[in-house]
């Protein structure tokens, strides 16, 4: 024959033990709570839900800025590398000797006597 089924209990903590119990027994909560809420309570718990939802928010406007920044500095750190690496390019292209090389195929090459300076007398001109 087949064997029924039976409930098995769990051996939960004695309610007397837990850690609710304990508060509500340091607090005595019961007795607090027998007329209902206590209105006199109820300016402090305003402002501790109004100081509390406060805090929350600046932190989460707190760490919004925090990520704003960095991401605005990557973007500094990437547009100075790019200035560095345009600012070399244009240092380079500048030289006399990379000039006459791009200008050579239209024709134009570079003088071989030095520049003179031209001076004109008094009352010539």
């Amino acid at each position: 024959m087949m064997e029924q089924n039976a409930f098995r209990f769990k051996n939960y903590q004695d309610p007397k033990r837990s850690f609710f119990s304990l508060i509500e027994r340091v607090f005595n909560l019961e007795k607090l709570f027998e007329d209902g809420i206590p209105v006199r309570f109820l300016p402090k718990m305003v402002f501790i839900t109004v100081f509390g939802i406060f805090y929350i928010g600046n932190s989460h406007y707190a760490e919004k800025t925090i990520r704003k920044i960095d991401k605005i500095q990557l973007e500094v750190e990437n547009l100075r590398a790019d200035y560095t690496t345009l600012k070399a390019d244009y240092m380079f292209d500048s030289k006399q000797s990379e000039v006459a090389r791009k200008v050579a195929s239209r024709g134009l090459h570079e003088s071989q006597k030095p520049p003179f300076k031209i001076q004109i007398k008094k009352g010539e001109y």
